[in-house]
């Protein structure tokens, strides 16, 4: 009997761990992130980065000036390869007495991949109502997109404002005529984004530097687009640049600031805009938004021997 007993329990222990095991492996894989928001207090303005997602940039195909080789090498100093996975940020402001989104993503422009900053903004705690004033960098497709849920305005109480240079530029159908069938979508969103707006009145234009709200300021930074727009952030001797486009693979772009992507409208003008943020920025310390630099896209340039690098900022509480 002792024997049978002590088999019987063998039997039952064995049984358990396979079972356990079994449990174990059968767990299904979730393969989704976390909401995609990172909040920081620069003074006592609240800076709210959100991530809209990501999309695969060819930079081989993008940098067309720069000799594929060198693109190879800076990847691969960064661990990283072609094609190069891309965040797309927008930054959510509150001052204490405004609500201000920087860029809106790309909505449904660009695919699958993108089109969740409204998602992520409720996230984190905020309603696309509660949202006062809307300030666009430049009136490309993954800035302006998120303006719009479907036929209907993604922020019905914010007042959008972006440099006249861009409104003039990017809402002209006649300027869409004039260039190649692949770069008339950008147009296209531009228009399809912001004409419900400029309809209810609620597209106001401002030219050059120009202060928005207390503790925001526009910084023109001509160059990637015809109006694009820095907003330089400022709290309790505290700032932060957020500066849209000027870079779009860190990897290559901060050790050569003079590498030039297709997008850019004006590319000599872009370069001399990077060259100039990237001493500012390494000059006076200040923080850096930036829009398609790894989420959460905020940190610090740093001067180097041979050029630049980024220094994305070190996780840290809300206290």
């Amino acid at each position: 009997m002792k024997l049978q007993h002590a088999l019987r329990s063998l039997l039952l222990f064995a049984t358990g761990f396979m079972l356990l095991n079994q449990a174990q492996a059968a767990a299904p894989m979730v393969k989704t992130q976390a909401p995609g928001y990172y909040r920081m207090m620069l003074g006592d303005i609240e800076v709210t980065a959100l991530l809209d997602g990501t999309v695969a940039l060819n930079a081989k195909q993008l940098f067309t000036h720069t000799p594929a080789e060198k693109i190879d090498q800076a990847l691969a100093l960064a661990y990283d390869k072609e094609p190069v996975e891309t965040s797309v940020n927008g930054f959510l402001v509150n001052t204490g007495n405004k609500l201000v989104l920087i860029d809106t993503g790309a909505g449904n422009l660009f695919g699958p991949t993108l089109g969740s900053l409204v998602a992520n903004l409720k996230a984190a705690g905020y309603q696309p109502e509660q949202v006062d004033e809307i300030y666009i960098t430049h009136m490309h497709p993954d800035h302006v997109g998120g303006l719009m849920a479907g036929d209907k305005l993604a922020f019905p109480n914010a007042i959008v404002r972006a440099d006249k240079h861009d409104v003039d530029y990017w809402l002209d159908e006649a300027n869409m005529a004039k260039v190649p069938p692949e770069a008339q979508r950008f147009f296209q969103g531009a228009i399809t984004s912001l004409k419900p707006y400029v309809d209810a009145g609620k597209l106001k234009a401002f030219e050059g530097d120009t202060d928005l709200v207390p503790g925001v300021r526009a910084i023109a930074r001509y160059g990637h687009t015809p109006g694009h727009t820095a907003y330089m952030i400022e709290s309790r001797g505290e700032k932060m640049l957020a500066w849209g486009d000027l870079v779009h693979v860190s990897a290559l772009q901060f050790n050569d600031p003079n590498a030039v992507i297709r997008f850019d409208v004006d590319t000599k003008a872009g370069a001399a805009q990077r060259n100039v943020s990237y001493t500012e920025a390494a000059k006076q310390n200040y923080w850096i938004a930036a829009a398609h630099n790894s989420f959460p896209g905020i940190g610090h340039v740093k001067a180097v021997k041979k050029g630049y690098t980024w220094v994305s900022t070190n996780y840290k509480a809300i206290r």
